[in-house]
């Protein structure tokens, strides 16, 4: 698997008096992206988070191309940008179902060891489930 494609729905809610999708709802969808690649792992923030690890975003990039709107479906491409070090970066396409290209982005998220509340390095068990990855 190089990428992971995870389909989403405008919702009425996530839209502005226009009907045009507000900006800052690109960002929950790229995190909606990068829950479901992690997922194609058999991870999850959850068991991470059992494991002491946490994942907070460091940095966030959104290039806005064009509008999405209420009821639109959505594609959001995830890839994993280079192999996880203390922190993992992901890029973003998010696309209309028809492949009009909404927008691209960037995260990048650090790993932390919540008991001392300090950066650490990847965990093995992501890194041994990355082997075979293609980058």
């Amino acid at each position: 698997m190089s990428f992971n494609e995870t389909e989403i729905r405008v919702r009425y809610g996530e839209t502005d008096q226009m009907g045009v999708v507000y900006h800052a709802n690109y960002a929950v969808y790229f995190e909606v992206g990068r829950t479901e690649w992690l997922r194609e792992f058999g991870l999850s923030y959850s068991e991470m988070e059992a494991e002491g690890i946490m994942l907070p975003v460091i940095s966030l990039s959104i290039n806005y191309k064009n509008s999405a709107r209420y009821d639109d479906r959505l594609k959001v491409k995830t890839t994993l940008k280079k192999m996880p070090t203390a922190s993992i970066e992901f890029n973003y396409e998010l696309s209309k179902i028809n492949g009009e290209l909404l927008a691209t982005g960037n995260t990048i998220l650090a790993f932390i060891d919540m008991k001392r509340n300090r950066p650490t390095r990847c965990p093995k068990y992501l890194l041994d489930k990355l082997q075979n990855y293609s980058l």
